[in-house]
């Protein structure tokens, strides 16, 4: 590994991450995929190895430790082949729980992000809503003061872990006419009257539950609101940036995947009477694909050493997500070629990486948002700065 960012006891850590994942992940894999439903043992044994608290503190169980070991956890999930297992795992662990840490006061950690730690919690993220998509500020569910109680009407989509996790971290607006300056963050025990899901077939990320979920006069304790009041679209854009970065290390390791399957596979393949590796128009495609992706790789890694610096890198962990989620289409998409017909066989791996694949220039932010952010700071000379210190 690159000597730079990665030390002996990360690589170590590594290791042992490979293992795991092999002897308690990988056999299940294939049953997930197939019903869609991640069974609940694998959460615990996360949690006991303490792969859920790697950057969180020591006080609820976590290990404080710096941001390569989380690169290191998104880089391996990315290489047993199931988009969809890695995304409940890190939008438990990087977007729900990433609220419960930041905005959460003592009761809420200790109800909620310290058994979340320890594998004993599931968690999701709330925000996105039928007809708002990427206008976060258009969001449409509210959240009424009542006495010493919050009253949540409203629906929001496209939810990891919306259907079987145990909590939801969820966004809605306390003073609707304020716009993005009226939404708060609250969290919601999955078996409050009023919560319901309904499970969404995807194109890809199969083994993950992804849900549509409906608030329907839901009460909760005033006390479950985090942070300040109104100050949520704030939190929300103080964390998308380790999101995308999260999303681009993520699309920069699949395509790593791909092109180590597609070499091995190159390098046994035979037509006539060579392997096809050695076929000069193989030979630099496979040249420019490994090129665009060791640049989007070693651009991920400097993100992520000055965001664990403390630094604010919209700019950056934008740019990581708009970059490396269309490398990693065009790597697969052309990897999966490089098997000919047996790269839209189920039985290959190169199908599933193809559909997995695609939700990347998708969620977290559009191609599209992302642009225009990046053209805001570039072109029009906008200024982000952490709205919340």
């Amino acid at each position: 590994m690159n000597s730079m960012y990665f030390t002996e006891e990360h690589n170590l850590f590594r290791k042992s991450l490979q293992d795991f994942l092999k002897k308690e992940v990988v056999p299940h894999i294939e049953k997930w995929e197939k019903t869609g439903t991640i069974d609940r043992f694998i959460w615990k044994k996360f949690g006991d190895m303490g792969f859920f608290g790697i950057n969180y503190p020591e006080v609820y169980g976590g290990m404080s430790l710096d941001l390569f070991y989380t690169v290191i956890l998104l880089e391996e999930l990315q290489k047993i082949n199931s988009g969809g297992f890695a995304a409940a795992i890190w939008a438990h662990v990087y977007l729900a729980m990433t609220h419960l840490n930041a905005e959460g006061d003592e009761a809420i950690k200790q109800k909620y992000l310290a058994p979340s730690i320890a594998g004993d919690k599931i968690g999701c993220l709330c925000i996105t809503e039928p007809f708002g998509g990427s206008d976060v500020a258009g969001m449409r569910t509210t959240a009424v003061k009542e006495g010493d109680h919050y009253i949540i009407n409203g629906s929001k989509t496209f939810i990891t872990n919306g259907v079987y996790s145990d909590y939801l971290v969820v966004a809605a607006k306390t003073n609707p006419e304020l716009g993005n300056k009226g939404v708060s963050i609250f969290v919601i025990d999955r078996e409050a009257d009023g919560v319901s899901a309904t499970k969404l077939d995807k194109l890809g990320w199969r083994a993950s539950d992804t849900g549509e979920i409906a608030f329907d006069n839901v009460k909760i304790p005033a006390s479950n609101l985090m942070g300040e009041k109104n100050k949520g679209f704030a939190y929300i854009l103080q964390h998308f940036s380790l999101e995308r970065l999260i999303m681009g290390v993520n699309a920069h390791a699949r395509a790593e995947y791909a092109l180590e399957y597609a070499l091995g596979y190159m390098s046994e393949r035979q037509a006539f009477g060579k392997t096809i590796d050695e076929f000069q128009a193989l030979r630099h495609n496979i040249s420019d694909l490994y090129t665009d992706m060791e640049i989007c790789k070693e651009f991920n890694y400097s993100v992520a050493y000055r965001l664990n610096k403390g630094e604010y890198v919209v700019k950056e962990a934008s740019m990581s997500k708009l970059k490396s989620t269309k490398m990693a289409d065009d790597v697969i998409y052309q990897c999966l070629q490089f098997l000919g017909g047996y790269g839209y066989m189920e039985e290959y791996p190169m199908a599933r990486l193809l559909r997995d694949s695609r939700l990347g220039p998708i969620g977290g932010g559009t191609s599209e948002i992302l642009r225009e952010i990046i053209a805001k700071i570039v072109i029009d000379k906008k200024e982000y700065r952490p709205v919340v210190e």
